[in-house]
């Protein structure tokens, strides 16, 4: 296997150089043969699965408070008593009026299909990328657990836990209630993760042409790519959330009856009851949970690929 010099597993590389230096060999071998954005082609998969659980995990659990002040800033018509202007003045009206906890109602969930989700969609990336030499990645988490969390963060929610909500909307909607938005959802992901992978990697040849470990330039990559992605694909993100939280109130204005379902339906909904600005609800708060996110997202990811790595390197290398 060849390694980079400097990259992952540097000291284990200078050590197989020494051997070679007494076989007639030495020097360091190709530099772009195997470079950091490719892990060992014998790395198992628990490695990408590992890094990409723990990246899910922090990327939404630290930035929940701002996805629970997104989804009530996306709603069509909000109660009074619900209605902000900014990030900051919602988060702190939410807990003065509701509790400190409230903005954190519902993360468990989150954390519990955001650890799976990442692990399978990080493991699927590097192999799809190492086999077809093309960049895929489907970020999000299991559509339940977007469904129910959502629910939860709505103002004057009935919920008050992740079970006790999913019982609920099993009850009342059926096992469809959980897979209204699931078109509008994998829509919203095309252009979003296309924008998001063309942007992190032309921005990764600017400030980190060699591709080493360098969590500046993953984390600027990452925020900055999480930033025009999201503030391109906010309609659809808009429509998701009504499709998720059905809002009772936006329903009754636009004359509907039972449930509201389809991506088209869900467009009409939101032009006739707020026009093209309706499309842009929240869009401040999505652009700022988004870019720590996916900042927080690929820099955790790539350190535990490399440190991962480099303690495997070093585990089988003989001193």
């Amino acid at each position: 296997m060849e390694l980079r010099c400097g990259g992952v597993g540097s000291q284990a590389a200078r050590r197989r150089m020494d051997g070679d230096g007494r076989d007639g060999g030495g020097g360091c071998k190709d530099a772009g043969s195997e470079d950091y954005e490719n892990l060992p082609t014998s790395a198992s998969l628990s490695t990408h699965m590992t890094a990409g659980a723990m990246a899910g995990i922090l990327e939404h659990s630290v930035m929940y408070p701002v996805d629970s002040v997104k989804t009530r800033m996306q709603s069509l018509n909000p109660d009074p008593k619900a209605q902000y202007t900014s990030i900051y003045g919602a988060l702190k009206k939410i807990v003065r009026t509701e509790g400190f906890w409230r903005p954190l109602r519902g993360v468990n969930m989150m954390m519990m299909g955001a650890g799976p989700a990442h692990a399978l969609y990080f493991a699927c990336y590097e192999n799809v990328k190492r086999t077809l030499n093309a960049v895929f990645h489907h970020q999000g988490n299991s559509h339940l657990a977007n469904v129910v969390k959502q629910r939860m963060q709505m103002y004057n929610s009935p919920h008050r836990s992740a079970l006790s909500c999913i019982r609920t909307v099993w009850r009342t909607e059926g096992l469809g209630a959980f897979y209204r938005s699931y078109t509008t959802q994998l829509t919203m992901n095309i252009p979003f993760q296309s924008i998001h992978f063309i942007t992190y990697e032309f921005l990764q040849e600017q400030v980190n042409p060699h591709r080493g470990y360098n969590p500046q330039s993953h984390i600027i990559s990452g925020g900055l790519a999480g930033a025009l992605a999201a503030a391109a694909t906010t309609p659809l993100d808009v429509c998701k959330t009504l499709l998720n939280t059905q809002e009772n109130m936006a329903l009754s204005l636009a004359n509907i009856s039972g449930r509201l379902s389809g991506m088209a339906n869900a467009f009409r909904m939101v032009y006739q009851l707020n026009g093209l600005p309706g499309y842009f609800k929240g869009i401040q708060a999505r652009v700022v949970y988004q870019v720590p996110s996916t900042a927080i997202s690929w820099s955790v990811y790539e350190f535990f690929k490399y440190f991962l790595t480099k303690r495997k390197l070093e585990n089988r290398t003989p001193y």
